[in-house]
């Protein structure tokens, strides 16, 4: 009986002999994560962008100050919160997240969030009691406030729905040192004296 099966023409068959012997890794080829997408925490997130986008044009289009250090601290928050939070919004919704797996990113997440609803908060309080009162001034300090609000949301859910990330982290290699009932018997030596080997 033929071990393989030839065509007409004598050769073999490529399909009958060389067959993937592995499954290939589901979604290991996608490069958005649509669950995260979904989320709305995602949406927030895009709504942070947004809102920092809108609160850094503003301030650049103030053209004199009086009091430029509060404008310039203003600037420096809403450019970083803009630039940092589209970065992670990136890295959070791909498929880079996965392959950046050394990183703890929800940790980076809850920190960095925190960080900027604080500075945020502090930006547009000192820019409010130091702007010149342009009506442009006065519309990029209440989109400061908006993100701030934003940001600060974020936290909350985030915290809510997951709690601080780094206490997930301790309490894994406690659960980890557990052995099962039923391995237990598993982890004693094969050539006991009681024991005859096969």
């Amino acid at each position: 009986m033929p071990l393989r099966q030839e065509h007409g023409n004598g050769d073999m068959d490529p399909e009958g002999v060389y067959q993937t012997t592995t499954e290939p890794i589901r979604g290991s080829r996608a490069c958005c994560r649509l669950g995260y997408l979904s989320a709305f925490r995602s949406k927030l997130k895009v709504l942070q962008v947004v809102l920092s986008f809108v609160a850094f044009i503003l301030e650049e289009i103030v053209y004199s100050c009086m009091n430029c250090h509060a404008l310039y601290f203003f600037e420096f928050v809403s450019c970083s919160a803009f630039l940092l939070t589209t970065f992670l919004l990136i890295i959070l919704t791909t498929s880079l997240e996965i392959k950046l797996n050394r990183i703890s990113w929800p940790t980076v997440d809850f920190v960095y969030t925190a960080l900027i609803a604080l500075f945020f908060l502090i930006a547009s309080i000192v820019f409010a009691a130091l702007n010149d009162g342009t009506a442009v001034e006065k519309a990029s300090v209440a989109f400061g406030f908006l993100a701030t609000i934003a940001f600060t949301v974020d936290v909350v859910l985030h915290y809510k729905q997951e709690g601080l990330p780094w206490k997930k982290k301790e309490d894994k290699p406690a659960e980890s040192k557990k052995v099962p009932e039923n391995v237990k018997g598993e982890t004693e030596p094969l050539n006991e004296p009681g024991n005859p080997t096969v």
